[in-house]
């Protein structure tokens, strides 16, 4: 069993999360299509099976999944059990296109399928909501997820850029916490992957507050970091803040707009 499957199951964890592009960060577009696989293809079944040698639930996100045509993929988080069984998948939603005159040109939609659906899955771990890196930046996501889905974890896995990173990542990820009063766990992708590619790094899990619980003791470390998920402290910040009974559905904005 691979190290990080043993310090997570001496530490009792019960959800193993991990970032986006776990399985493997290309060089370019074309090579993470060509290495693009369905879900019953030997990388994902081979982390079913590590799922149910350790007992542990894993958050497998994004994973490089084979969309419709060959020259697209999907960016898919993956949720399996401590029996190997996947029990859901979510297909990141929001994809990350920029053309700045003069500077950085990226077009994720020129070789991703994006999803349509909106995911939550029951876990050990309390009612899970799915999401991928540049989804992050988009609020009413994670208000779907809370108001209509019922999340109490929210899961980002990323690869958020070295540059994006420093100026918004926990900035971001708090909000989301605060905002949804759910817990944020965030696996981040760090360090140089190639001559084109640094990730920030920095895998946080926050509570629903909006306080750091868990923290790498370097934003490029790699290894695990561990928290409880409290369910009745989730109770507890919702009960204080009650901000589900009080929120105003989205016709009323449409209405009073002037």
């Amino acid at each position: 069993m691979p190290k990080y499957y043993q310090e997570a199951a001496a530490a009792g964890a019960k959800l193993l999360c991990f970032p986006e592009s776990f399985s493997y960060v290309g060089a370019n577009l074309g090579d993470s299509v060509k290495i693009a696989e369905p879900l019953d293809g030997p990388i994902m079944q081979g982390y079913c099976s590590l799922a149910r040698e350790s007992q542990i639930w894993l958050s497998l996100g994004g994973f490089q999944e084979k969309a419709s045509d060959d020259s697209h993929l999907r960016n898919t988080h993956v949720i399996v059990d401590d029996t190997g069984k996947i029990r859901s998948k979510y297909s990141k939603i929001h994809l990350f296109d920029v053309d700045v005159p003069g500077g950085m040109v990226y077009k994720e939609s020129s070789f991703t399928e994006a999803g349509k659906d909106v995911v939550a899955v029951d876990s050990p771990c309390g009612r899970l909501g799915l999401t991928v890196c540049y989804d992050l930046r988009f609020p009413e996501m994670y208000e779907c997820l809370r108001f209509h889905h019922q999340a109490q974890v929210l899961l980002v896995p990323s690869a958020f850029t070295k540059i994006t990173g420093q100026a918004h990542w926990e900035i971001l990820l708090r909000a989301r916490a605060i905002e949804s009063q759910c817990y944020v766990i965030a696996a981040a992708q760090a360090g140089r992957h190639n001559d084109k590619r640094e990730s920030y790094g920095d895998s946080l899990i926050i509570d629903p507050w909006g306080t750091i619980v868990g923290r790498l003791p370097d934003k490029l470390s790699t290894g695990i970091a561990v928290a409880d998920i409290n369910f009745s402290y989730i109770e507890s910040v919702r009960m204080k803040m009650p901000i589900d009974q009080q929120r105003k559905p989205i016709n009323f904005w449409k209405a009073s707009s002037i």
